[in-house]
This record gives structure tokens, sequence and C-alpha cells, in this order.
């Protein structure tokens, strides 16, 4: 236990830390397509600038953090419940928070702050209440349930998020979340771990959702980024990636909390989810007023 929530927090400090920098480089190349004139249609970023975003030093920077974070989240997913691991490394956002008023100059309100430190008093009921981890078994029809519904869930929400264009930053965030919820429970499940067989890893759709999951997931979260508040965003993907992976241990896998303690996991567990929507409402509402300011003064510097 204490293993898998060291490797839970290390992951989440690697995924915030991670959002901020690729924030940086996002927003550098969506400046960039905005004074080129080569916004899609609906106002949003186009392929080419996101793949732009994906090459600038910070991004890149954030990325391989990611990947670190990733492989830490992998295995505090298989050490811990599923609604313990996710919501910890769903902690990420208190990092993102407090970096991008150093890094990106964003002044947080208080409502902001408030949810923020509910979520945090929510992480420490969730620690408290959790019990051992339940199995790592599925009947095969979840592993190609899985699979099918991860490459359902990037593609559709990929032309989702292009016909909602500048007002599709939360959705993205939401459906990236999902996306590394997919991630989670796939790893969780995952045939040939134990005992390692290759074979057996190779045959598995789970390893299959859990590439389309983490680099679909990579993708959008890359244009919420583009598209809105790093914070707004990055509260939309906590929700994704907590609900359901947390669902699905409780349901089908065997998470439990302790004796008794059901209902401190649950208030817990509602608690961060509530925050979280709390700082992607708030975060995306400062956003668009900061913007505005921005504009505004950049307006009045250059009246000609």
């Amino acid at each position: 236990m204490i293993l898998g929530l060291v490797t839970a927090v290390a992951a989440s400090a690697c995924y915030g830390t991670g959002s901020v920098l690729q924030a940086l480089g996002a927003r550098r190349s969506a400046r960039q397509e905005a004074a080129a004139g080569t916004l899609t249609e609906h106002g949003g970023p186009s392929l080419s600038s996101t793949a732009k975003a994906a090459v600038t030093w910070e991004f890149i920077l954030g990325t391989v953090l990611d990947f670190i974070g990733f492989g830490l989240g992998a295995l505090a997913a298989w050490l811990l419940p599923l609604f313990l691991s996710q919501t910890i490394i769903s902690a990420n956002l208190v990092i993102t928070a407090v970096l991008s008023v150093r890094l990106l100059g964003l002044r947080l309100r208080r409502p902001e702050w408030l949810s923020i430190g509910i979520l945090c008093g929510a992480l420490v009921l969730l620690a408290v209440a959790a019990g051992p981890e339940g199995g790592h078994e599925a009947d095969r029809t979840f592993h190609w349930a899985l699979l099918i519904g991860s490459a359902v869930l990037i593609a559709g929400g990929s032309l989702l998020v292009r016909r909602l264009g500048s007002s599709g930053a939360i959705v993205a965030g939401l459906l990236s979340g999902l996306g590394f919820g997919a991630l989670g429970i796939g790893v969780r499940i995952l045939d040939g771990v134990q005992p390692f067989s290759p074979g057996a890893l190779l045959a598995d759709p789970a390893l299959y959702a859990v590439l389309v999951g983490g680099l679909g997931g990579m993708y959008l979260h890359t244009v919420a980024l583009q598209v809105g508040s790093v914070n707004g965003a990055t509260a939309a993907l906590v929700v994704g990636e907590t609900v359901v992976p947390g669902a699905v241990g409780v349901l089908w896998l065997g998470d439990s909390s302790r004796d008794g303690l059901g209902w401190l996991a649950v208030s817990g567990f509602l608690l961060a989810v509530v925050s979280a929507v709390g700082v992607a409402y708030f975060g995306e509402e400062g956003g668009a007023l900061q913007a505005a300011a921005e504009e505004e003064k950049a307006s009045a510097g250059n009246p000609g």
C-alpha cells in the first residue's frame, strides 16, 4: 500500500508539471496560428497547429514527464484500488494550478483556491478509507469492450472537439480524461503481466486499449490546452480519469474500502469529483476574463 501511495504521488507530480510545460508550448503554437489566420472554421486549432505544438521544447519536456508519470501511474493502478490511485493522480490539478501562477502568469481567484482545497481534503478522506485492491482478472469480453469503447471514444471525441472549435476546451479535457481512465483500467486487467508472458500480453485487447486511450488522451489534452484554461482543461480531465475507473474498480474488479468506512470513501470520491468540476468551471471562466483583459490591454497599447 505504501509503495502504491508513493508511486501515485510521484505520478501526480510528473503529470502536473508536464501539463503546465505542455500548455506553454501549446499556447505559443496557438498564438502563431491565430496570427497567421489558419484557425479552423469553428475557431479551433488545426491538426497542423497541434502537431507544431507537440515539437516545441516545452511540450517535449512535458511529454517526457507524462511518460514517466504514465509508468508510475500504471504501477499505482496495479498496487492500489483504482478509485484511490486515479484520485491521487488527479491531484496533479493542485500542482498544475500552483505552477500556472508562476509560469503562465495566471491569477487564480478565491473559488478556484477553495475548490483546490476541497480536493486536497477529499484525497485525505480517500486515503484513510481505502482498503486492499481487488483482482486483476476480467472476462475476455470486457477486454474487447474496453478496446472498442476506447477507439470509439477517441475517434468520435476528436471529431466532436473539432466541430466545437474554440469552445471545446472542457469537452476535450473530459474526453482526454476518459481516455486516460481507459488506460488505467487496461493496465489493471492486462494478461501476461504476472507471470510475464509476451505472447499473452500482445494477444490481449486491453494492451491496445491502453495505447489508444493513452495516445488519444494526449492528443485531446493538447487540443484542450490550446483553446482553453490549463486549470479548467486539467480539471475536466481529472473528472474523466477518476469517475469511470473508480466505478469500474468497485463494480467489476472487487475494489473496496476498509470495513465500516464505505461512507467515507464515497464522500471523499464525490467531493473530489465536485471540487474538480468547480476548478474546471471557475478556471475556464477566469481564463476567459483574463484573456479579455489582456486583449483589451493590447488594443489600448495599439490604438492605430
